[in-house]
């Protein structure tokens, strides 16, 4: 099943995504994504990754990422090279589970359970669906698109956004209220007044609903390690499930200093690229939680090996999703693959909302869990819409 042409869409309206479909002389069509930076990794495939890959062997899957990384500026970042990568890599697997009428869960090994828990990070409908990637600036906040403007909800009334996912059967939620601060003092320091401000949805969630919630800390890489700790040792009292990168990935050292200091898990990192940089932090037990973006650290296949690699540390696996849609129902597919999967992310306002503008099907999520998708390849494709829309950029290489 030789690859004869990649093809790439964007959107402007969703500038963020970028959809990767791989066509084969058989007549399979495998779709893939990443996320971030959407022109530029459209730049590279192009430029770069079709010439490489154009009249190879659509099943040479592991090959094939070898062939797409095998680059001097793409070792273990989460940079261009990496997140084209991931969005071929997802494309192929679906490839494969088409050709093969089974869903990439079962090209993957099989499911594991025959469900799987997830959490609600509290984003809104407007939340990173934008070109602006900065933290604050990209909350977007509109009431008026549905009930879930879950990140305004957890900054001002967390008890009552807790009570409502609980009456969904949901039971673990992420918040990140002090990111404000932390771009405000540059994550060096922090105010009394903004401290009691960042503290008042744990104190609201847990009078509201107790210990019925489990809470997950999300600081994304803000804060110098001095202050993360300082913020660890405040917020133990609330008993959260994790700290999701405290500090910046890029030091397994001070990772390790951050864990060490505090009873609670480490959660690291959908920041990272390759297994490798997950080993180095692993060696340092600096992670608790192995979490990891299929969109950007090398795909499905890259993603069951750090999985893997977890597993051998006995640690948990948790896939990241505050992406697209196609990459959130890969993610879901390696969850139910893996041994180890903790936890599945999703954003609510997305799996109600944009996701479903974009894909022909989403997968069923109830009383807190995600059901495995039964249709071969990931299950789902681009809503005939996306084609025809005015504000669409396709480009395509041929063999």
């Amino acid at each position: 099943m030789k690859i004869t042409m990649l093809e790439t869409l964007r959107a402007a309206e969703f500038a963020n995504v970028l959809w990767v479909r791989v066509h084969t002389d058989g007549g399979i069509v495998g779709l893939g994504e990443t996320f971030y930076g959407a022109e530029a990794v459209e730049a590279h495939i192009h430029n770069t990754l079709a010439g490489r890959l154009l009249g190879r062997d659509a099943l040479h899957i592991e090959a094939l990422h070898r062939e797409m990384l095998n680059l001097p500026m793409a070792q273990a970042s989460t940079g261009v090279e990496h997140r084209a990568a991931s969005a071929i890599d997802i494309a192929l697997w679906d490839a494969f589970g088409k050709l093969c009428g089974q869903p990439v869960h079962q090209m993957l090994g099989g499911l594991c359970r025959p469900r799987q828990r997830i959490y609600n990070t509290c984003a809104g409908y407007g939340y990173v669906r934008t070109n602006s990637i900065k933290p604050v600036s990209t909350w977007n906040f509109d009431e008026s698109a549905g009930p879930y403007e879950d990140l305004n909800a957890f900054m001002t009334r967390a008890d009552v956004l807790a009570e409502s996912l609980l009456a969904q059967g949901i039971t673990a939620m992420k918040i990140w209220p002090f990111d404000p601060a932390a771009i405000e003092n540059d994550g060096a320091s922090i105010t009394p007044a903004q401290l009691k401000t960042a503290l008042e949805p744990f104190e609201k969630i847990r009078r509201a609903v107790g210990d019925r919630m489990e809470i997950m800390v999300e600081f994304h890489c803000l804060w110098n390690l001095p202050m993360a700790k300082k913020l660890a040792r405040i917020l133990e009292q609330y008993d959260p499930t994790w700290y999701e990168d405290p500090i910046r990935m890029n030091s397994p050292q001070a990772l390790g200093e951050f864990a060490r200091s505090t009873s609670v898990w480490t959660c690291a990192s959908e920041t990272l690229g390759t297994r490798f940089p997950y080993k180095d932090m692993l060696e340092r037990d600096a992670i608790g939680v192995v979490m990891a973006d299929l969109c950007w650290t090398g795909g499905l296949t890259e993603g069951r090996k750090i999985a893997a690699l977890a597993d051998t540390f006995h640690r948990p696996f948790a896939p990241h999703d505050c992406v697209g849609p196609v990459g959130f129902i890969a993610g879901i597919h390696a969850s139910f693959s893996q041994p180890n999967t903790l936890i599945q992310e999703s954003v609510r306002a997305f799996y109600t909302g944009w996701y479903r503008e974009l894909v022909t099907q989403m997968p069923v999520i109830e009383n807190g869990y995600v059901l495995p998708m039964q249709a071969p390849g990931l299950g789902t494709e681009l809503q005939p819409a996306v084609f025809d829309r005015s504000d669409l950029t396709v480009r395509r290489s041929q063999a």
